[in-house]
This record gives C-alpha cells, structure tokens and sequence, in this order.
C-alpha cells in the first residue's frame, strides 16, 4: 500500500514533498504517492497575505485533507506553519534543514552592496524589507507575491533591480546558479523555520511512527525555540519577526528580530540546548524590555 502526502500544488512543494518520499523509498523501503491540493494562499496571489488571513492560508485545506483520511501526511515549509498546530495534529518530524540564509537575486549580476541609490528590488516579507532598509536605506522596496518562477520573472516585468528569496528554495530546485549574494544570518535574520520541513500527521494516526522516523532532533530544536520566540510575541505575517537558533555541542544560541513599535529591535541569547523553549521565550522578554 502507497503511502499519501499531501502537498502543495507549486513546483517546489511538490519537489520538498519528493524529497521526503526518497528517503521514505531509501531507507525504509516505504512507497508513497502526493497528493496535491490547491490552498487559499495559492489561489489568491493578487493579494498581500496578511490582508486575507496569514500564513495558515498554506496550511488549512491539507490539514482537511489529513482530517479527512484523503492523506496520511502533509509536508510544509515550516515557515508556513503558524505556531499553534490544530489540537488533532501533530508535527511530526523535522528532517534536516537546507540552508537558512536569505539570498539576493540580481537583473544582471550586480551585487547588492554596489546597487545604484534607489534601486528597486522586490519581497512579499515584511521581515525582508525591514532589515533591506537597516542594511540600504535608499532603496525603494516593491511588493512581490507568487512562487519562485513567478517572482523571477517579475524581475524584468517590473522593471526591478533584484528580488531577495530564501536560499533554500533555490538550492532545492536546483537553481542555485541564479543567486548573487546571500546574506549573513545576523545581517538578515530568517525568517521561523527559514529552510526546514514539517512532515504533519494526524494524532494516533496508523502510520505516524514511519513518519516519526524522519526526525532530525538537531533541527527540530532550534525550530522550536525558534516557534517558542515567535509563540511569546504572538508573531504572524502580519509582524516584523526572525529568529534563528543554531547549536555549538550543548550550547544554543538564538538570534532575534521584532518591530516593537516603530523600532526594529535586534538581539540575542545563549544557554543550554535542554532549554530550548525557555531560551526562545527569554529572547522574546529580551526583545520587549529593550
């Protein structure tokens, strides 16, 4: 019997999806199938995520396909997945993350530190243009949507100098060759979960445990802590927020970004990796009380 995973109809949820099913195949023996389904945040790319709902906009129509036992599984960009996960679900497994930078994609090559003044360069993140203005105040940002294709394309449609894109994505269609600069993690903070994957299952499901198999404890950690900072600030995709958190042997340290007011206020924070919730909620007070 295959296996379901739902997924997203876009070309790199589907290959995100496929990379799930190999290691399935690979390494224990599983096949399985996607099944692939057209969410709200798909069908209305004319429109600023936060004016129709946020990020679950990815997320609720697979769940109701989970709910529904049409899947046995859904694989989403963790940075999709809102921080309060329906009761009758679970996360349940983060594999290992592809990388967290966010990167530059130029019209012709030109780096982003030798960009003219005012330069136009395009993102649909609030996060991302936040810290675009910290780095190059001068710049004029234009509001982007669609998939990774469709951003591309709109380089030239609109007239842009670059876009900026997260250097996962790229790395996962293999397109790699198209990115000018990436940015240092402290220089533009990820966004929660930037470059890892949720592999979402129904509680007590009949296949959970093959899915349970697929865990990266390293990775779901700082994924966490970093869901835990965003819990504590109740950050969506209406808020300006990043975090990374990242391991040095038992030791974690976070970095944090959030729009208090009409300041951006940067910080960070070390402690023992045990404590990875703690240290998320403890940047998050950090971050308040600056």
């Amino acid at each position: 019997m295959k296996l379901k995973i739902a997924t997203r109809r876009s070309k790199l949820a589907q290959v995100q999806t496929e990379s799930i099913m190999k290691i399935l195949k690979e390494e224990y023996n599983v096949e399985s199938e996607k099944l692939l389904i057209e969410t709200i945040g798909d069908k209305r790319l004319d429109v600023a995520l936060n004016k129709i709902g946020g990020k679950g906009l990815f997320v609720k129509e697979i769940e109701m396909a989970l709910f529904e036992d049409e899947a046995d599984a859904a694989v989403h960009s963790m940075k999709d997945v809102p921080f309060e996960v329906p009761e009758m679900f679970e996360i349940a497994a983060i594999p290992e993350r592809e990388d967290v930078r966010d990167v530059f994609v130029a019209m012709n090559g030109i780096h982003f530190t030798e960009l003219r003044k005012g330069a136009r360069v395009g993102t649909s993140s609030n996060r991302r243009a936040a810290q675009v203005k910290l780095l190059r105040p001068d710049l004029e940002i234009v509001p982007i949507r669609g998939n990774v294709q469709t951003r591309i394309d709109k380089i030239e449609r609109e007239n842009l100098d670059g876009i900026i894109l997260a250097a996962a994505g790229l790395k996962r269609l293999d397109m790699e060759n198209i990115i000018t600069d990436y940015f240092a993690v402290d220089g533009i903070i990820p966004a929660v979960g930037q470059g890892a994957l949720g592999i979402e299952i129904k509680k007590n499901g009949i296949n959970g445990d093959v899915f349970k198999k697929l865990d990266c404890e390293e990775t779901r950690i700082c994924v966490e802590a970093e869901r835990s900072f965003m819990r504590t600030l109740n950050g969506d995709c209406h808020s300006t927020i990043g975090a990374y958190a990242e391991l040095a042997g038992s030791l974690m340290n976070i970095i944090g970004i959030y729009q208090v007011g009409d300041k951006l206020v940067k910080k960070d924070i070390s402690g023992n990796k045990e404590n990875y919730k703690e240290l998320g909620e403890q940047l998050a007070k950090k971050i308040l009380n600056a």
